[in-house]
């Protein structure tokens, strides 16, 4: 089952963890929005080693600046969910809603206050044990997984719904 919520990486500074997203992407069925500039060039040449061949099967989309994919998403009607350690929820207590965006930002900085205020909702990775925080591709990882968790229990069961009320 391919998902419809998406990965969003906000102007990323390095290229091996675009590659390792674009990668883990592809293997879920799950599509990627790169918001851009990037902090490398963006070629194919850059991502490969990180997402080997599977840079083919990964459905990318870019956006020149945030102003672009904001009017992109907001013309598509989906919700912002910014991963981001200034949040005071953990990702694990949210309803992620199957057309939902999640927003990753910049590894040097996350993201700008404007794109902070433009989220609908922001979450974090708790992190008990002190760290300031994760790699980008572990955390993207931890977002998708839960994501697909919730919204996979929610495709079944709208699924199981529909085939108890069949004739």
């Amino acid at each position: 089952m391919a998902f419809d919520f998406r990965l969003a990486l906000f102007q990323p500074d390095i290229a091996g963890n675009t590659g390792t997203i674009l990668r883990l992407a592809a293997c879920l069925g799950v599509a990627v929005d790169v918001i851009e500039p990037a902090g490398f060039d963006l070629s194919d040449r850059n991502l490969k080693r990180a997402g080997m061949d599977y840079l083919a099967m990964a459905a990318l989309r870019r956006h020149l600046e945030w102003t672009a994919f904001e009017a992109w998403r907001k013309a598509e009607n989906r919700r912002l969910v910014l991963f981001t350690t200034k949040a005071d929820v953990g990702y694990t207590d949210l309803a992620f809603a199957p057309d939902d965006i999640l927003l990753f930002g910049r590894e040097s900085a996350g993201v700008p206050d404007h794109v902070h205020d433009a989220a609908d909702i922001r979450a974090t990775i708790p992190m008990p044990g002190g760290g300031r925080s994760l790699n980008l591709a572990l955390s993207v990882a931890m977002g998708a997984g839960e994501a697909m968790r919730q919204v996979g229990r929610q495709h079944e069961a709208g699924a199981q719904k529909a085939d108890t009320q069949s004739p």
